[in-house]
């Protein structure tokens, strides 16, 4: 824009609000209409396929625009957002009607992905997280997060090397960092960069301080968070900038020990199918098995304790003893599930009502909710178990909130907030008084048409109303000769005609201006009542907490009843003993009589690590991962599909099942798996359950068999990496490891042949397969009858060379042994590679180094 004056008032109203939000897409009211202008415009149309056409504004050129309705708004935000793009609303804060001039607008909010309430753009069941992230400038970061649409607000302070997985983790819609500081994170996450004044310690302390009216942060325990705090208060100042509104629902900030939980990296999530499948569905994965919560609030708690399961022994105890009372009063605990069934998404009803974004209907929601507290609270109360009791007695008495509702707001108000209708007789005098005048006058109309119809003669006269033309009489044209001298034309019609006197326009004025009042006294009113309630916002949302777990606590145990799952033993040992176990959610896709159960026996010595041989499609993967899952089952407090379980106390998860090309990364299937194993292999502990799956076959057979190999003899020989490892394969080389090393048991998927056909038994046996099967799995999955006969052919032919190849190799050694009569015990090479080994510091060499030597002494002795 070349120079403003040149353009209209309005456009020079939307360019001043639009210098001030340049960061994001402005959305500028105009009437029933958002409207954008210029470059917002083209991305508006090009994100949300509406139409983008052009306006002249004063002698400026023609500019582009694209307009989308407000009553439809929310739905093209949600695409907005969800492109990673930041919106800015901007209303009208006056009465186009009783305006002097252009009509007064602002913004009165930012919305970003990170800060979303309105609950048609959020998933109910997943929290919705805006994070923060400081460095301390030695690789660690603090961080911090809090999801606005329900006020929980937490902080931490974590090693580089497990950002990413707590990013995957609480999965944010957006990262506030530094506008001085760098990250490498993954390109899908949305990046907004902050001021570098609003990390640092003191003004992030003074921030904290100042929002939740403290003179310490001790009472947190955060205090010793110094990069924590500096990532908590940017989120603090980020989120009052955006909101342009008091945050009065963030009360509380939560101090998160990463080592006080048992760790799911990402991988594990994904390998798991823990939240989706690999081709990114929901269904048939672990949280959609566990999904029998009845309320939005219990199923975000299902998913943040799936991907944050406890380690806390004491606390995993209390929920099983808890689970356990609840299955033995199966009658009082459906009926809990019943009342809860009726009770809303307090968390995020407080949070609109605190901002200020609720409407009446808002209201009566958390009314008829909190109404159902009571009703809880009184089922819950005969439960004796300790962690069942302390929850409900978080249940608090609401009944003077709820009165005060009842006696406030209508029943069933309109959705809107400042047209009226919303607020009850007998709460304003002022109110009653002026509706008293408005409801008089509808009689006052009656009398007014009897009398005209009386003076005139006129029995067919009618005094009506429009939003047009307002009060008015109306005549027949037959009738016109008999109006009378003091009727003013109005408007004719093709029958009729309409008239006004003074009468009737002084009444419309007195009518119309009550009607406005009253508008504005409700509106008045009515804010009035959701800031009393948003002072007992905490109150509300200590309930909510505990609504939450109790709705927990009973689908666990609904599961159990409904899937025989059965109360594992959870403790200190280092065991991990499982009998009859079955996969959770395999066993409800297909009939679970048709599972088959198999058994489990993990620990630090005799039975550290499991080879588990057998061919495709035989079970091996659902095996292993059956493991894993009831382990994180059973470290959630939740009942286990097994028989019985003791399942010693696990640090983390690792798995490496399954790979996929990142091409756009560079990163083919065979890095991808050496990437997982690597950090497998430098982070795993004595305490840790590792998930390996055909480690190796991304290459070559001796390649991969001498990587395999070399991980499961560093994994059980190496004092400090030492888990507990189940360790599915096809190389039967490796089932050797078992007569070389006492900690490592052979296993197999047993097989049984029937002529030239095989049936899987889903048995896992001890001792190592003894054949592939694979000419056999191919086909069952429908090779041609030619392709499978020709390569029973191949294999025949390969498997007696072989065996030639190992007589010939025999007969040459015999031969050289005769001739050879030198001293030494080994070739050049050999003694090359024993000294190699002899110089070795075996406890500061990395996994990847001991890869590569193994490499180079196996050219060697080739």
């Amino acid at each position: 824009m070349s120079s403003m004056h040149k353009v209209t008032p309005l456009l020079k109203q939307y360019l001043k609000i639009k210098s001030e939000h340049e960061d994001s897409l402005l959305l500028f009211r105009m009437g029933d209409f958002y409207e954008t202008f210029f470059k917002d415009a083209e991305l508006a149309s090009k994100i949300l396929h509406i139409a983008l056409t052009s306006r002249s504004h004063g002698k400026s050129n023609r500019i582009p625009l694209a307009g989308i309705p407000v009553k439809a708004a929310d739905n093209y935000i949600t695409k907005l957002i969800k492109a990673g793009v930041k919106v800015s609303i901007c209303e009208q804060l006056e009465d186009p009607a009783l305006a002097k001039g252009i009509v007064k607008r602002d913004v009165v909010e930012v919305i970003t992905p990170g800060t979303v309430t309105n609950p048609n753009l959020l998933d109910s069941g997943k929290n919705n997280f805006l994070a923060a992230l400081k460095s301390d400038n030695k690789g660690d970061f603090g961080f911090s997060y809090c999801d606005l649409s329900t006020g929980d607000f937490y902080v931490e302070e974590l090693k580089r090397t497990d950002l990413l997985d707590e990013l995957r983790r609480i999965e944010p819609g957006e990262i506030i960092v530094s506008e001085n500081e760098t990250f490498p994170l993954p390109d899908d996450l949305v990046l907004t960069t902050l001021t570098d004044m609003f990390f640092q310690y003191e003004y992030a302390k003074q921030t904290l301080m100042k929002h939740f009216k403290v003179e310490t942060l001790a009472g947190f325990d955060i205090e010793k968070f110094y990069f924590g705090i500096g990532a908590a208060g940017a989120i603090l100042k980020y989120l009052t900038d955006m909101q342009k509104r008091k945050l009065n629902h963030i009360n509380n900030i939560k101090r998160v020990d990463i080592n006080g939980k048992l760790m799911l990296d990402t991988s594990t999530v994904k390998n798991l199918e823990l939240i989706k499948r690999f081709d990114g569905s929901l269904d048939n994965t672990l949280f959609s098995t566990l999904n029998e919560t009845v309320t939005p609030m219990g199923m975000r708690t299902l998913r943040m304790n799936l991907l944050n399961p406890l380690s806390n022994l004491n606390e995993i105890e209390k929920r099983l003893e808890s689970v356990t009372q609840l299955i033995n009063e199966n009658t009082e605990a459906n009926r809990a599930r019943k009342i809860m069934k009726s009770i809303s998404d307090l968390e995020r009803l407080t949070a609109r009502i605190s901002t200020e974004r609720s409407n009446a209907r808002d209201l009566i929601q958390l009314k008829n909710s909190l109404k159902k507290i009571p009703q809880l609270k009184a089922t819950m109360k005969n439960f004796s178990a300790e962690l069942l009791k302390d929850t409900t007695n978080s249940l608090l008495d609401f009944r003077e909130t709820v009165m005060y509702l009842e006696k406030s707001i209508v029943d069933e108000p309109p959705i809107t907030i400042k047209e009226g209708g919303i607020i009850k007789d007998g709460i304003d005098s002022e109110l009653d008084r002026i509706r008293k005048i408005v409801s008089e006058g509808k009689q006052w109309i009656v009398n007014l048409q009897k009398k005209e119809r009386k003076k005139t003669h006129i029995s067919s006269l009618k005094v009506a109303y429009n939003s047009v033309f307002g009060y008015y009489i109306e005549v027949t044209k037959p009738n016109l000769k008999l109006v009378p001298d003091n009727y003013i034309r109005k408007q004719t019609l093709s029958n009729c005609e309409r008239f006004v006197t003074t009468e009737l326009k002084e009444y419309e004025n007195t009518i119309l201006g009550s009607e406005e009042k009253i508008n504005k006294l409700e509106y008045s009113l009515f804010v009035t009542v959701r800031k009393n309630v948003s002072e007992i916002s905490e109150k509300i949302q200590m309930s909510a907490k505990a609504i939450a777990l109790i709705d927990l606590l009973t689908s666990f145990a609904l599961l159990a009843r409904k899937n025989d799952y059965k109360r594992p033993k959870v403790n200190n040992s280092d065991v991990i003993k499982i009998t009859q176990g079955r996969h959770p959610v395999i066993e409800n896709v297909i009939n679970r009589e048709a599972f088959i159960p198999n058994d489990v026996v993990l620990d630090n010595s005799n039975n550290q690590i499991l080879i588990i041989t057998g061919p495709n499609m035989s079970g091996k993967s659902t095996y292993l991962r059956q493991v894993a899952l009831i382990v994180i089952m059973a470290h959630m407090g939740c009942f286990v599909p097994a028989q019985s379980a003791e399942i010693g106390k696990i640090d983390r998860v690792f798995t490496r099942i399954g790979a996929t090309d990142d091409l756009s990364k560079g990163v083919s299937t065979f890095l991808a798996e050496m990437i997982e194993t690597a950090k497998i292999l430098n982070n795993a502990t004595d305490r840790s359950l590792v998930i390996m799956d055909e480690v190796g076959r991304g290459t070559s057979t001796f390649d991969g068999l001498s990587i395999a190999w070399s991980v499961c003899e560093f994994l059980h020989n190496n004092q400090v990496v030492h888990p507990k490892t189940i360790f599915a394969t096809h190389y039967h080389e490796l089932t050797e490891l078992q007569k070389m090393l006492k900690g490592i048991k052979n296993f197999n998927v047993s097989v049984k042949r029937w002529g030239d056909k095989i049936i899987f038994l889903r048995k896992v046996v001890p001792g190592g397969a003894d054949e592939s099967y694979g000419v056999d799995v191919a086909r069952l999955a429908g090779f041609p009858d030619i392709v499978i006969s020709r390569a029973r052919e191949i294999l025949q032919e390969l498997e007696e060379k072989e065996q030639d190849n190992l007589a010939k190799k025999h007969r040459r050694t015999r031969e050289k042994k005769k001739t050879d009569r030198q001293l030494t015990l080994f070739t050049p090479s050999e003694n090359t590679i024993i000294e190699g080994i002899k110089s070795i510091d075996v406890t500061k060499i990395t996994p990847l180094e001991a890869i590569n030597l193994l490499s180079e002494w196996r050219k060697l002795l080739d």
